[in-house]
């Protein structure tokens, strides 16, 4: 067949035509963004709570939205850094503990205080979570705030076993924040303040003699390795919990389209509250029956012991209500409405 000069001139602009259409099909922007975090890949915060949140992000945009996420601080400078990585845009998400740099948020601290929190981390996440939507704004009005929320009720974890106060003098533990240093040291303890990834090393080297962490975070930094004793305080409300955040830049978080932004705040707030909360309790059971199949030893502290820990902490209270009336901070008033969120989803 002959190709006259007019058939080949269509035939010259269907090729040139059909590139552009490919090439505007490809051209609708995929945002990628970037997730740093403190714990190995192996954690079950990577694995089970943010690696599926990232997921549903993903899905929910079809592919617009790509989180990479780098978790042993692979993106540098140290975990009470995070929160100025979000906020200074060298990374667009982190997640990262308040508590890391005390007295920063002094807000966030009211669910840190000993005997505040529930047992249960789905009801301390959600109860933060409506906290902070009440209360965190000014706060952290530098980031976009995508989740605060805290875990199940802490534990002890030593090289000796704990029944009363008397066990605990002089025994060197790791706290995860301020105030629950405070609580350690009122109930006859050494505390150490240092991020979790340290705790492997400093009990290997004895540094401390234990750390105070909940069961989700044990295997991530060996801790059932490395001490042989549990101690649990039963019941709510729990020795202690620790808070976090799921921060993201504020500017990249505004400068995306807001079909984008409608799909990362559907997967906020509560949302990624209840994953977490989830996350936290589940794993507590089953690395609870992993550890006590290993054979180290699970002891709780009786009621009546309990009762002396609750008293023994009272001035934990008081020393951080006075310290906000200095902020300008009803303390108290936080204290009670804390108590009562707890109470609030631990019924739920």
């Amino acid at each position: 067949m002959k190709l006259n000069r007019r058939s080949l001139l269509l035939g010259m602009g269907g090729a040139v035509a059909a590139p552009h259409v490919i090439t505007s099909a490809r051209a609708e922007p995929v945002v990628t963004l970037k997730l740093h975090h403190f714990l190995p890949p192996v954690s079950n915060g990577h694995a089970k709570m943010l690696a599926p949140w990232v997921k549903k992000v993903e899905d929910d945009s079809q592919g617009k939205i790509k989180i990479n996420i780098f978790p042993s601080m692979q993106l540098g400078g140290t975990p009470p850094q995070l929160y100025d990585q979000a906020r200074d845009g060298v990374v667009d998400i982190v997640w990262t503990l308040p508590g890391s740099t005390p007295g920063r948020f002094p807000t966030t601290e009211v669910f840190e205080l000993p005997f505040i929190c529930a047992q249960s981390g789905l009801a301390n996440a959600q109860a933060a979570q409506e906290f902070a939507d009440n209360h965190l704004k000014d706060e952290v009005k530098d980031v976009k705030i995508l989740s605060y929320w805290a875990h199940d009720g802490g534990l002890i974890h030593a090289n000796k076993p704990i029944q009363t106060m008397e066990d605990l003098k002089g025994l060197r533990l790791r706290n995860p924040t301020r105030l629950a240093g405070e609580a350690l040291k009122a109930l006859g303890a050494t505390s150490v303040g240092m991020p979790v990834p340290q705790v492997p090393q400093s009990l290997a080297q004895k540094v401390i003699d234990g750390a105070v962490i909940p069961w989700e975070v044990v295997p991530a930094v060996k801790v059932h390795e490395l001490v042989k004793y549990h101690t649990e305080i039963p019941g709510s409300p729990a020795l202690y919990s620790a808070s976090f955040f799921l921060a993201m830049n504020k500017a990249k978080y505004e400068s995306m389209p807001a079909d984008l932004r409608a799909i990362i705040d559907k997967n906020s707030g509560q949302a990624f509250a209840r994953l977490a909360g989830n996350m936290w309790d589940d794993e507590a059971k089953r690395i609870r029956a992993l550890v006590q199949q290993r054979g180290n030893i699970i002891g709780q502290i009786s009621a009546e012991e309990k009762a002396k820990w609750i008293k023994a902490t009272e001035g934990v209270y008081t020393d951080w209500i006075a310290q906000m009336k200095e902020k300008g901070i009803d303390g108290a008033t936080f204290v009670a409405e804390a108590r009562k969120l707890v109470a609030k989803y631990d019924k739920a």
